[in-house]
């Protein structure tokens, strides 16, 4: 997850407990609240990475870039002097 989205969660956490407080004198209650919802979201941001790092989607893309990464260097030395042979063309010394 996005480290917006879990700002965004938390400050909701923060509301949501805020609003479920008995009392406003019981910041204890709030603070555990608080800290159970933390735990909750937390466990299901990590479970959430851990299933797009593992999905089989994901490895394809991984097994791709480092099949592919040498051949991508290639193509980019030869745009580069292309890019280098049409610079000198243009700009003769």
């Amino acid at each position: 997850m996005k480290p917006s989205l879990l700002l965004l969660l938390g400050c909701t956490a923060i509301l949501a407990a805020h609003a479920r407080a008995d009392t406003p004198r019981e910041p204890e209650a709030l603070v555990k609240k608080v800290q159970e919802y933390a735990q909750k979201v937390s466990a299901v941001a990590k479970s959430a990475i851990g299933t797009v790092q593992d999905s089989e989607a994901m490895q394809q893309a991984r097994r791709w870039l480092s099949d592919n990464t040498e051949m991508m260097k290639e193509r980019l030395a030869w745009l580069k002097e292309r890019l280098d042979e049409l610079w000198k063309q243009a700009h003769p010394a």
